[in-house]
């Protein structure tokens, strides 16, 4: 592996866990909620039982991992306040 893709893939993991990174994955996970209402909505008007379960556990794994991204979060914000 070149140190280009080393320099690249180093960059990419140091954005995933800085804050701007941390916001944009809030952000793609909340777009994520958008198909499971629609799937919701439809097994509603399909009365499809396991269609509506399966929304419902969709939507209980966004609201985790929106809930971890935040935690993630506070702890970078509280961590800029020890450190200044």
């Amino acid at each position: 592996m070149s140190t280009d893709k080393k320099s690249a893939l180093t960059k990419a993991k140091g954005f995933k866990k800085s804050k701007a990174g941390t916001y944009l994955s809030i952000g793609t996970t909340l777009f994520g909620a958008v198909s499971v209402i629609k799937q919701a909505k439809k097994a509603r008007g399909e009365q499809d039982t396991l269609q509506l379960v399966d929304a419902v556990v969709s939507a209980a794994a966004i609201a985790t991992g929106v809930a971890l991204l935040v935690r993630e979060l506070r702890r970078m914000n509280s961590d800029d306040v020890l450190a200044g």
